[in-house]
């Protein structure tokens, strides 16, 4: 048979805690863990997890580009540029996420992600995150101004057909539906509404909740932050439960201390690590582009003309590692911010973010301070350290 054995690890399954033991992997999916060491079956191969722990691989539910590769170049070799890029940080699937554009130029990036199949060995594309054009255009930060609307169902409706049904999340600004016509349509079918390059204060944000709003978009980033007389978006991702939130952890657009505040206070049950990573994440720094916008990366960041923040060059692995640092962080702690929370924000927690046998076996092998060591996407290794 072909398979996956892995041996002598801690692995931080979904129910039973921490088993020091083994692992089978047959075809793309996790067939059983052991406590007690077994015979491999013939024709797997084995790897030897001494002194490494094994963890659900990342879910990037926010990632526009990578390696030279954009979403938004609508090409099969992009989305495998991605794909293939993104293992190696320990990231096992993701969302293909669209930034504000030309509508004929979002469409093509939905069509091109509905004829795409993501292939053995590579991080998987599990959908669609839209991010724009719905949103508030004095809180777009490196979206284009030109290309911002209003709320339009039939808009919507059209690029998910375009899609084939793929748009898993979208970020839009709230206020912008006064009534909750169009949240309460999006919610209704299925879609992760995320608050975002948003202008809401606390009372609209607390108003969408019924109508569907369940998640804000890099918290702290493109909204309102906290103030005295009204908490605005992100005291309303610590103050209502309903609500996860994504967080970029990188240092740059949250502060670490910030990063603190927030982990206190939302917790790692409600927090969904993302990069919000461009094309130039994997390559030097240089000159590149976002949404047709020149943008100047640096070893650390990627800004606009303007200094505006343009997405990050993050890797998952690197943000994980902030998080860790943290006071009372542990690997549970992460798994639940990079795997579960994620899966479950998509309703894919049937299938991922997590160790479960029946689960696909997506998995990283980590060392205590979360270096990835090896990838396996689907139960294939995509990634070895060398």
């Amino acid at each position: 048979m072909t398979g996956i054995y892995i041996k002598n690890a801690a692995i931080f399954t979904e129910t039973d805690g921490i088993i020091n033991g083994s692992l089978l992997v047959e075809g793309r999916e996790i067939k059983a863990i052991y406590e007690e060491e077994q015979t491999p079956p013939e024709g797997v191969t084995v790897i030897d997890g001494s002194g490494l722990n094994v963890i659900p691989g990342f879910i990037d539910g926010h990632i526009h580009g990578a390696a030279g590769a954009d979403v938004m170049d609508a090409t099969e070799k992009a989305l495998d540029t991605m794909a293939g890029a993104l293992p190696a940080e320990g990231t096992t699937s993701f969302l293909a996420t669209t930034i504000t554009q030309a509508p004929e130029n979002i469409a093509n990036a939905l069509v091109n992600v509905a004829k795409y199949t993501s292939k053995q060995g590579q991080a998987e594309v599990i959908g669609v995150h839209l991010e724009g054009p719905f949103i508030e255009k004095s809180k777009k930060g490196a979206q284009p101004l030109e290309h911002i609307k209003q709320p339009d169902i039939r808009q919507f409706d059209e690029w998910q057909r375009l899609s084939g049904n793929n748009i898993k999340t979208i970020t839009m600004a709230p206020e912008l539906d006064e009534n909750g016509e169009f949240i309460r349509h999006l919610y209704e079918s299925g879609v992760n509404v995320s608050a975002g390059h948003t202008d809401a204060g606390f009372a609209a944000i607390k108003k969408a909740i019924p109508y569907g709003l369940r998640q804000v978009t890099h918290l702290c980033n493109a909204m309102n932050g906290i103030h005295h007389r009204d908490i605005g978006a992100v005291g309303a991702a610590f103050q209502l439960e309903e609500l996860r939130a994504e967080l970029i952890a990188d240092g740059i657009h949250v502060e670490p201390e910030m990063l603190e505040l927030i982990y206190d206070n939302v917790g790692s049950e409600r927090l969904i690590l993302i990069t919000d990573a461009m094309r130039a994440k994997c390559l030097q720094a240089g000159n590149y582009e976002l949404g047709g916008q020149p943008v100047t990366v640096t070893e650390d960041w990627a800004v606009l003309e303007d200094g505006t923040l343009a997405g990050s060059i993050l890797k998952m692995q690197e943000g994980a590692r902030q998080m860790l640092q943290l006071n009372d962080a542990d690997i549970r702690n992460v798994i639940q911010m990079t795997a579960e929370n994620p899966a479950k924000q998509l309703h894919i927690f049937d299938k991922k973010g997590s160790i479960k046998p029946g689960k696909d076996a997506d998995l990283l092998l980590v060392d205590d301070e979360l270096n990835v060591h090896s990838t396996i996407c689907r139960g294939e290794v995509a990634y070895q350290k060398g």
